[in-house]
Order: C-alpha cells, then structure tokens, then sequence
C-alpha cells in the first residue's frame, strides 16, 4: 500500500499543480476508497500533501513569473479561506464525534460530489456565462470563507470549486486562476494544519505514509508546474474537466462503499 499511496499523491499532486485544484480533492476519495486508513487520517495526509504541492508550485510560478498571482484581490481570498477552514474542521470534528466514520465518510462523499457535480455544469457552459470581476474586499473575504469551509470539511484542501468561483466572479482565465487557487489552497492549508496540531486533532498515521504522500506532493508539485508551462490553455480544460468526470464516480462509488 506505500506504493499506491506514493503513485496517488504524486499523479494527483501533477493535475493538481497543472489545473489549480490542489490534488486533494482526487487524493481523498481514492484513498477513501482503499479502506485502508480512517476518513480522518486520509483527510490529514490529503491536507499535507496539497500543502507541500503548492508550496512548490506556487513558489515555482512566482519564480518564473509564467503567471501572476493577483494580490489585490487573492490575498483577502485567502485570509477568508484561512477563516473558513477554521469552521470547517471544528464543523468535520463535531461530526465525527457524533457519528460513525462511514457516516462521515458518506457525507463528505455526497457534498464533494455535488460541488463536483456544479461546477462541471459551469465548465461546460462557461462560454455563455457572463462573468464578474469583484474587487471588493468584504466580499473577497465572504467568498473566501465558504471556499475555505468547504475545503477544510472535505479534506481536500481545494478543490474544483476554487476555479469556478475564480473564473465566475474575478474573470480569470485557466491559468491565472489556477495559480491563484493553489496560493488560497497554501495559505488555508497553513492555517489548517496549524489548527489540526494545537487542537490536537491529528490522527494517528504511520509515519511512512506521511513521509512518501508528502514526498510525492513536492515531486508532483514539481512536475505539474513544468507541464503548466508548456501546454495550452485549452488543454488545462479539457484536463480539468476529465478529472471532474473521474472525481464525480469515485465519489458515487464511496457513497455505495460508506453506506453499505
């Protein structure tokens, strides 16, 4: 199972990095579906993972100037983000104290599905979509927070989401928007795992897989950000919305894992 764990962290690690949506959101319900760890573990693992991936790739974007991130309007994002994944993990932990892991699981499952499930609707009918360009900082901050929550909740620390509300609201083309999604997903990932150790939430996990997921976020992280830079934007799509078709069944195939 180490090698299956590497190979998941580091393939979702390399769309993550390319598309913006942090891996964890491909990461947390495949290795749900393995039934190996706790959802509780996955999502911790998932969460250092992505963290370690942007990392690489953002600090690799910035330093090759390919693309931009818009301070102006991502910071206030972010800090929202941070804010949202604070609710969203002490929403996780009231849960899971309540109920049993598979029903957890098959919650997590069903939300991320139908988030899934939107914004591949809003992908493939984008074009027809007019879009916005806020700039406004309350509201930069309110959307950061139900961005940040949903994260946070799910363990994935992104998420496809991320791109719809930054292509829908901001007017950011595929990838400026994924450059600025992985700085959101950096910074709440910073704060959530911060969160995770004070409250003393983190689950307990063999080291082994924490070292090689990790391993294979920074090795992913490297890797998604040179194919970025190489390929076309419409490529970046057609990409993102393949991953959001895999994502969806594998979210169906856990909610008939977790609910039987």
């Amino acid at each position: 199972m180490y090698v299956v764990f590497f190979l998941v962290s580091f393939l979702a690690s390399v769309a993550g990095a390319i598309c913006g949506i942090g891996g964890g959101v491909i990461m947390k319900p495949l290795l749900d579906a393995t039934g190996v760890l706790s959802v509780s573990a996955i999502s911790f693992l998932s969460g250092c993972t992505v963290l370690s991936m942007a990392v690489i790739s953002v600090g690799s974007s910035m330093r090759n100037k390919t693309v931009c991130v818009k301070f102006a309007v991502t910071l206030p994002l972010a800090a929202g983000s941070a804010i949202g994944g604070i609710a969203g993990k002490a929403v996780f932990q009231s849960i899971k104290s309540r109920a049993a892991e598979n029903t957890v699981g098959l919650i997590q499952a069903a939300v991320l599905l139908l988030i899934t499930l939107i914004t591949f609707i809003y992908t493939l009918q984008k074009d027809k979509v007019h879009t916005l360009a806020l700039e406004n900082i309350p509201v930069c901050l309110g959307v950061g927070i139900l961005l940040g929550f949903f994260s946070s909740f799910l363990g994935i620390g992104g998420g496809p989401i991320n791109l719809m509300v930054l292509s829908c609201f901001f007017s950011m083309g595929t990838k400026e928007a994924a450059v600025n999604s992985l700085f959101i997903i950096l910074v709440s990932q910073v704060f959530s795992l911060i969160q995770t150790v004070l409250t003393g939430n983190v689950p307990e996990i063999e080291g082994m897989f924490l070292i090689l997921m990790t391993a294979g976020g920074i090795l992913g992280g490297k890797a998604g950000s040179a194919i970025n830079r190489k390929i076309r934007e419409e490529q970046v799509n057609r990409l993102f919305e393949g991953l959001m078709a895999v994502i969806m069944l594998i979210c169906v195939y856990n909610m008939l894992l977790f609910s039987s």
